[in-house]
């Protein structure tokens, strides 16, 4: 596990991250139709509702858009801790920018909920829309019409379908989280053998999917041969939902040593149903610090991973507003910085359009306290 524990040293002052906040306002291309118009969405974040944190030592800020940039943050769902980090993020970019953020979308993941808010926004003529995909093909036609409106999209956690986007910013590569995911139910399943499980979110999400799939052809390697995958079931990113599908989960396997939750609300439920059950099923996979803290320290998820949320929404606002200013085109080698991370080091865009904010961090009960968020 050294090499895991070495990238921390890197991003040690993500411990002290999260930040000040501050008020105001792989598929083939999908047709060019513009969607027929639908009535507002009903659900939405107001910015001001978002949760504020601040860095430690500083004050929270307090400010106002001095431009008109406008930016819309469309993530699956709303009322989900996930997206209110990455939009803590997206707030503190359109800060220090000058720049408005609004955060709107449905209550629930389903595959077109999304549609009416992109139509909304569209309609509102905002600069950029920044989005995670519930369902890559069920919005792109919403999105390539409201980019034929001159409208910026970048995707960030959940890529849209290719040609639906500008920009598409990866949290990490997946390739790191599918190894990341198949070595920590190594380390967790005694002697590295038995059986496991994963719960993961929806069933179209394109991020879940290709981590699931990379562990899978990792889980092939002659390392992990003792490990069994029992299967893969989906609580849809709803607390309710996943908590069921964990408890079916240890009823149909008697078995099992470890359930891999890729989604931070099915760690939660998972390990809450493993603790309430006084299972030794082991839980892994993606999530929280905070939410995971007391699940570290009692045994019950004794290492997971994640990587910053709200460094996320800030690199998806700022690489909006450096499209809407044409300092960027988001053409494949095209090279940026921000500021603030990356340690000031120039961010690439890669193949596909995508930018990758960086390698995930695993925490466990050594560093579990050195982080909050």
């Amino acid at each position: 596990m050294s090499y895991r524990f070495s990238r921390l040293v890197g991003v040690a002052s993500v411990a002290a991250l999260v930040f000040a906040a501050c008020s105001s306002g792989a598929t083939a291309s999908p047709p060019a139709s513009t969607p027929a118009a639908s009535t507002p969405p009903a659900s939405t974040v107001p910015a001001s509702t978002v949760p504020a944190s601040t860095v430690a030592g500083s004050p929270a800020a307090s400010c106002a858009a001095s431009g008109s940039l406008s930016v819309v943050f469309i993530p699956k769902q709303i009322n989900n801790s996930y997206f209110d980090a990455a939009a803590t993020g997206g707030k503190k970019a359109a800060c220090e920018l000058g720049g408005s953020f609004d955060q709107q979308g449905p209550s629930t993941a389903a595959s077109d909920a999304q549609v009416p808010f992109i139509q909304d926004a569209t309609t509102k003529k905002v600069s950029a829309i920044a989005i995670s995909a519930d369902d890559p093909n069920a919005i792109a036609p919403a999105l390539t019409a409201a980019m034929a409106a001159g409208i910026k999209v970048v995707g960030y956690d959940s890529s849209p379908a290719a040609g639906a986007y500008n920009v598409f910013v990866n949290q990490t590569d997946f390739g790191l989280i599918g190894q990341s995911m198949a070595d920590w139910a190594c380390d967790l399943a005694p002697s590295c053998t038995g059986e496991i499980a994963v719960l993961s979110a929806t069933a179209t999400a394109t991020n879940q999917n290709a981590w699931i799939a990379s562990m899978k052809t990792v889980l092939a390697g002659a390392k992990y041969a003792g490990l069994k995958l029992d299967g893969v079931v989906y609580g849809n990113d709803d607390p309710q939902a996943s908590t069921t599908q964990a408890q079916a989960l240890l009823q149909k396997y008697p078995n099992l040593k470890v359930i891999i939750a890729p989604t931070t609300v099915g760690i939660l439920a998972a390990a809450q149903v493993v603790k309430q059950a006084g299972s030794s099923v082991k839980v892994t996979g993606l999530g929280f610090p905070n939410d995971m803290r007391s699940f570290v320290k009692d045994g019950t998820t004794p290492e997971f991973g994640l990587w910053s949320v709200p460094d996320l929404g800030y690199l998806a606002y700022w690489i909006s507003a450096k499209l809407v200013s044409g300092d960027i085109k988001g053409t494949v080698g095209e090279t940026f910085t921000v500021p603030s991370l990356n340690g000031g080091k120039p961010y690439t865009i890669a193949a596909n359009n995508v930018v990758i904010l960086g390698p995930p961090l695993t925490f466990n009960k050594d560093n579990i306290d050195t982080f909050n968020f």
